[in-house]
C-alpha cells in the first residue's frame, strides 16, 4: 500500500499502530472502503496535488518527507471523515424506513 517504515513515528501513537499491522490487515481495511468513499478520497487527493488531464500531460510530482506526510494525514482524515458521513447516512437510512 505504501512504505511507512522510514518515517521517524516519535511521538504518533497512529504511526506506531500502523507499523504494527500486518500488510493482511492493512488491505483489508482499505478493501472495506465503499466505491464511493474511495471515489470522494480519490478526487480529494487529486485536487490537493492538481492533477492534470493524464492523456494530454505527462505528470511527475516531487515533494519531501514533510509534504508527503501531511498530504498522507490530510488523506487519512478526509477517509476518517467520509467513512463516518458514510455511518451517518446508512444509521439515518435505517432509521428512516423504521418510521
Amino acid at each position: 500500500m505504501f512504505n511507512i517504515g522510514e518515517i521517524n513515528s516519535s511521538n504518533n501513537l497512529l504511526l506506531d499502530y500502523l507499523k504494527n499491522q500486518s500488510p493482511e490487515i492493512l488491505a483489508t481495511v482499505a478493501q472495506s472502503v465503499s466505491p464511493e468513499a474511495q471515489q470522494i478520497i480519490s478526487q480529494n487527493i487529486q485536487n490537493l496535488l492538481g492533477i492534470l488531464p493524464p492523456s494530454n500531460f505527462n505528470v511527475s510530482i516531487t515533494t519531501d518527507r514533510e509534504n508527503l506526510a501531511g498530504l498522507i494525514g490530510s488523506a487519512m482524515m478526509t477517509g476518517y471523515f467520509i467513512r463516518q458521513m458514510e455511518t451517518r447516512m446508512q444509521l439515518d437510512q435505517s432509521l428512516a424506513s423504521i418510521e
